[in-house]
């Protein structure tokens, strides 16, 4: 049957909406018109906040990707409400009607199937459609898998990049591997789990094998697990490896790489210079070596000034 946008303050029943905190029934309060991105659980249904909680009970408008799914959390803590879907395949439908719910002045929550809304799910478009339309944007923070796995993986976490899903083709996932191969911060990558196998070799390859990493699966459920080693070791030990579940992959920050040999620079520098123009060997040499183009210019001058 197909879902209706409503804005009644009582429940589907008749009666006034409520939710439940420890046994105790609490009524819902009306929502100050706006599009509430609410984040719920990635697995641990006791993850939900009390305000999370408020807000799927007070909003005149219920929007979830799957309303089977939302209606198991909807349930769990009696919160009393009729789920609206809103997902990829028919976002071009349901999304007008969800601002043409806030244009009538009616409060819209939105959440994924789990975690924070808009982070990788189709929800980025609606959020985008409200503001270009004037109306307020309120996230309600909780579960998040990126930060999960970060703070739980060990690895640097001052600096981070969440890059969401990578291709599934090779040669696209080496490519886009490489793209961030030098970024100075941990990655976070979403993987399937028939692919982890191949995005570790691949991760190897293009990063190096000894750069750190974790693979995180099953984040706050019962089998949450976290395996950590460099990616040389994962790729080895996800080689072959039936796995189960969702998973997150870390990976460190590049390594240091020690100073080259000053010898050895000056001799990559005339080695270079014997066949190309001065410029173009200092620019080959501080692709190779890291070091800056023009300390490298000015050395290969000296050089060939004191030859």
């Amino acid at each position: 049957m197909e879902s209706k946008v409503t804005g009644d303050r009582n429940d589907e029943n008749g009666g006034e909406r409520t939710y439940r905190v420890n046994d105790t029934r609490v009524a819902a309060r009306p929502l100050q018109p706006a599009l509430y991105l609410v984040a719920t659980p990635i697995g641990n249904l006791g993850d939900i906040t009390l305000r999370a909680l408020e807000t799927l009970a007070g909003a005149d408008v219920l929007a979830c990707e799957d309303t089977r799914v939302t209606r198991v959390l909807l349930d769990r803590y009696g919160v009393q409400n009729r789920p609206f879907a809103y997902h990829e395949h028919n976002a071009t439908e349901a999304g007008p009607r969800l601002i043409a719910a806030l244009e009538a002045g009616k409060s819209v929550a939105l959440v994924s199937d789990a975690g924070t809304p808009l982070v990788s799910d189709p929800g980025y478009r609606l959020g985008q459609l409200a503001i270009e339309a004037g109306h307020r944007v309120v996230p309600i923070p909780g579960a998040s898998a990126p930060l999960a796995a970060l703070v739980g993986s060990g690895l640097p976490n001052d600096a981070f990049l969440f890059a969401g899903f990578l291709p599934t083709k090779d040669k696209a996932r080496r490519d886009r591997l490489a793209e961030l191969a030098d970024v100075p911060a941990t990655l976070i990558f979403f993987e399937s789990p028939h692919r982890i196998g191949d995005t570790l070799a691949a991760a190897a390859d293009v990063f190096g094998s000894e750069r750190p990493a974790s693979v995180c699966r099953e984040l706050t459920k019962t089998f949450e697990e976290f395996r950590r080693g460099t990616l040389g070791e994962l790729a080895t030990a996800y080689a072959d490896q039936t796995v189960k579940g969702e998973v997150v992959l870390v990976v460190g920050p590049p390594l240091e790489k020690a100073a080259p040999d000053a010898s050895e620079v000056d001799g990559l520098l005339l080695e270079l210079a014997s066949n190309l123009p001065t410029a173009k060997a200092a620019t080959e040499a501080s692709k190779i070596t890291g070091l800056p183009r023009k300390e490298l210019y000015q050395r290969l001058l000296d050089l060939k000034g004191a030859a």
